[in-house]
């Protein structure tokens, strides 16, 4: 555990830092080319030093903020069955197949699909893909309902790890939602290719350990069954990582999905759903940047610290415990409760931001924990099934997509969903290999980082050719 806090938080600042870097030196950069276009003033040999840092500040103040300038235009293509409605949904359903089954949800996909192929501009195919997320989430939940843990008895979903993050990440998500009205496109373009890049490299050697355990253990069993006799291996056979026992098999089939959910869990996370709505609907209702709006925003605040503090305390003293986890899921360290605090909320915000599953970060957080990949995606999606539905619930208020492709796409990733779990599943229980889910996290989200990365690189130098603004927009006039 202090490993994981310690390795987790160095990525954390290393993305933090670089992005900041490519942040400053971009804004200089563009804005200088932008004032040349549009004729500014030309500096001479004898300008002070002292002249021209105001005036780079100056001209990266304006290139970041123009009270009247808006950039942004919604485009919402007519729903009409043609080449792009079949290949979208093609695509979309591989994307929800492969999402669901790391755990990730497959916004990474779902966006670039909705831009280039469907034709929405950038931010209404964010919005839609948050659909597509809370579609393919509500099915693998549904089928994760049914199955218990791998190796211990207990449900798939540990209910105490989801809900020491959800509360958090949903505040999150309301800043993310907020940000990518605000956000130009290009600012979290930067963002987005750091953080995939470095999360599906650390996935994927955090696959290769897992493959290297496995195939060790199938080593061991198979000198323990060469060298004793069939009594002796079945009293001694220990089942491999991911693997499943004639045992748990049989209590699968006997444990029924009521038994599988944890109510008083289940309730304080429905709490923190109500909660939001209840605040996101109040809000709709209010003018835009008024001190009610403000107010009803701070009062998220609240709803979430409190369930986390009741959950964090339990943890810290030892009365709830990681399950997931054994004898170390116990009396966390402080340390590890904040790093938990920090990194819900970043992914939350990215979430919001990107229109990708806050699992993008749940899912690897959770397997450096040393969470099985199984139980790993399996919870981190039902964190995803919250936080989505809450980020549809917001945009649909904020009337950032159109209904009928929403309702068509959700369709569309319920059903690949279902049939990826039901897929990966057999996978598992054939060849023991849960390291399989790990490789397919680390490959969506590798995916993810060219093809979002590559869409949002494209826009990004059409708007510098065209001089367009490419700052802030203005929450209060969008």
């Amino acid at each position: 555990m202090a490993d994981f806090g310690q390795k987790y938080w160095c990525s954390f600042r290393l993305i933090f830092m670089v992005f900041i870097n490519f942040l400053l030196g971009f804004i200089f950069m563009v804005s200088s080319d932008r004032t040349i276009e549009k004729g500014g003033p030309f500096i001479t040999a004898e300008t002070t030093e002292s002249e021209n840092d105001n005036n780079n500040i100056l001209r990266a103040l304006e290139f970041l903020w123009q009270p009247n300038q808006s950039g942004y235009q919604h485009v919402w293509p007519e729903m009409e069955f043609g080449w792009r409605i079949i290949v979208g949904t093609i695509i979309g359903f591989l994307g929800a197949a492969f999402g669901s089954v790391g755990g990730v949800g497959g916004g990474g996909i779902f966006v670039p699909m909705l831009s280039l192929i469907i034709g929405f501009d950038p931010k209404s195919g964010t919005a839609i893909s948050k659909c597509m997320i809370f579609g393919a989430a509500v099915s693998t939940v549904y089928y994760n309902l049914k199955l218990r843990h791998p190796t211990l008895d207990m449900p798939i979903i540990d209910y105490d790890l989801v809900l020491i993050i959800q509360p958090i990440l949903m505040l999150g998500i309301s800043i993310g939602v907020a940000l990518n009205v605000i956000f130009a496109d290009w600012m979290v373009t930067v963002l987005l290719i750091t953080l995939c890049i470095v999360t599906a490299i650390k996935a994927f050697f955090k696959g290769v350990d897992t493959w290297k355990t496995e195939t060790r253990f199938k080593e061991e069993a198979a000198k323990q069954f060469n060298s004793s006799t069939t009594s002796v291996q079945i009293t001694e056979y220990k089942p491999l990582p991911g693997g499943l026992s004639s045992n748990h098999m049989e209590k699968r089939l006997q444990v029924t999905v009521l038994e599988n959910i944890y109510w008083k869990e289940l309730g304080l996370l429905t709490f923190v759903w109500v909660a939001y709505l209840a605040l996101q609907i109040a809000k709709n209702y209010t003018p835009t940047c008024s001190t009610a709006y403000w107010v009803l925003n701070l009062l998220q605040i609240p709803v979430s610290i409190g369930v986390f503090l009741y959950e964090a305390v339990g943890l810290y003293k030892g009365r709830r415990d990681i399950a997931s986890k054994g004898d170390e899921g116990k009396n966390l360290r402080m340390l590890q409760l904040v790093q938990c605090f920090a990194c819900g909320l970043v992914a939350g915000i990215v979430g919001g931001m990107l229109g990708i599953g806050g699992g993008f970060i749940m899912g690897p957080m959770f397997l450096e924990l040393g969470i099985h990949p199984q139980v790993a995606s399996a919870t981190a999606t039902l964190g995803m099934t919250f936080s989505a539905s809450m980020s549809v619930v917001e945009f649909y208020l904020l009337n950032r997509f159109p209904v009928p492709y929403a309702l068509y796409f959700i369709a569309v990733a319920f059903v690949a969903a279902f049939i990826g779990q039901y897929i990966i599943t057999k996978l598992i229980s054939i060849t023991g290999r849960a390291s399989l889910i790990i490789f397919v996290l680390s490959f969506t989200i590798f995916v993810s980082a060219i093809t979002l990365g590559g869409v949002g690189l494209s826009d990004m130098i059409r708007k510098i050719k065209r001089s367009d603004y490419m700052g802030f927009e203005n929450l209060c006039q969008v």
